[in-house]
C-alpha cells in the first residue's frame, strides 16, 4: 500500500509550545513548593499528558497529592496556558508542511496536550480545517508511551472513510519529537519519523528516520518511509 495518512504529534512537532508548557508547569508547581528544572522536564516529563506529568513529578519526589488537589492544579494550568501561549504558535514551515501533506493524504493529530490548547493554536494559525481527527489528552484510556493515542487516531480516520478499507497502520507515518511518542506510534504499528526539535538523534532510537524540523518534511520523505522495510524494534 502507498502512504495512506500522516498523524502528527503537536507540541514540539507542529507547535513551538514546549517552553511555554514548561513555564506554566513551573508556575503551578512553585505554588505547592516544588521546583521543576528545564533539565528534569525535558529528560523525564515532556512526553506525558499534564495529568500524568503531575502524577509522575509527585511520585518522583515522594509527595502525596489527593484527587481534589490534582484536579485543582490541572485547572490552574489549563487557565494559565492561553495567556502564556499568546501569539506563540506553529514552528516556521509547519503550516506549509501541513498544507502540502494534507493535499495528498488525510492528516490527524495524536497528542498529550489538551484539546482546547491544540484547537486554540490551530485556530490562531488558520490550520484547524486540515484536521478532521484530533486525539488529545484524556481521550484514550492511557496516554503516551502507550499505543492508545495513535491507535485511536488511526481508528477514527478509518471510521471517517478517509482511509481505504485495506489500509493498515503500517501505511501511516507518525511524526514525533520524543521517544515516548515514538514508542506510542511504534506500538500502534505506525511508521515513525522524528524531528529534532526537542532532542538529538541519539535520544530518539525508536525513529526509523530523522529530520531537522517539520519544515524539512516532504511527501517524498513520507512515501519513501512507507515503502521501506520496517526497521527492527
Amino acid at each position: 500500500m502507498p502512504l495512506a495518512a500522516v498523524i502528527f504529534d503537536f507540541d514540539g512537532v507542529l507547535a513551538d509550545s514546549e517552553p511555554v508548557h514548561l513555564a506554566v508547569f513551573q508556575t503551578v508547581l512553585d505554588s505547592v513548593g516544588i521546583t521543576l528544572t528545564p533539565e528534569e522536564y525535558y529528560e523525564k516529563y515532556l512526553g506525558y499528558s499534564d495529568r500524568d506529568a503531575f502524577i509522575q513529578v509527585f511520585a518522583d519526589r515522594g509527595v502525596t497529592m489527593d484527587a481534589a488537589g490534582l484536579e485543582a492544579l490541572l485547572e490552574t494550568k489549563k487557565g494559565l496556558f492561553p495567556e502564556a501561549i499568546g501569539d506563540h504558535a506553529l514552528y516556521p514551515g509547519a503550516g506549509a508542511c501541513i498544507a502540502r501533506v494534507a493535499a495528498r493524504v488525510p492528516v490527524a493529530i495524536a497528542s498529550g496536550a489538551l484539546r482546547h490548547e491544540i484547537e486554540l493554536i490551530l485556530d490562531r494559525s488558520g490550520q484547524r480545517a486540515h484536521f478532521p481527527v484530533i486525539v488529545a489528552a484524556g481521550e484514550t484510556p492511557r496516554s503516551k508511551p502507550s499505543p492508545d493515542p495513535y491507535a485511536r487516531a488511526f481508528e477514527l480516520l478509518k471510521a471517517s472513510g478517509a482511509l481505504p478499507a485495506t489500509a493498515s497502520p503500517a501505511d501511516v507515518v507518525a511524526i514525533e519529537d520524543s521517544e515516548w511518542g515514538l514508542q506510542s506510534a511504534r506500538g500502534a504499528g505506525l511508521r515513525t519519523m522524528a524531528v529534532l526539535t526537542s532532542y538529538g538523534r541519539d535520544s530518539l532510537p525508536s525513529a526509523e528516520t530523522h529530520l531537522a524540523s517539520i519544515a524539512d518534511v516532504t511527501i517524498e520523505h513520507l512515501e519513501a518511509l512507507v515503502a521501506t522495510e520496517r526497521a527492527s524494534a
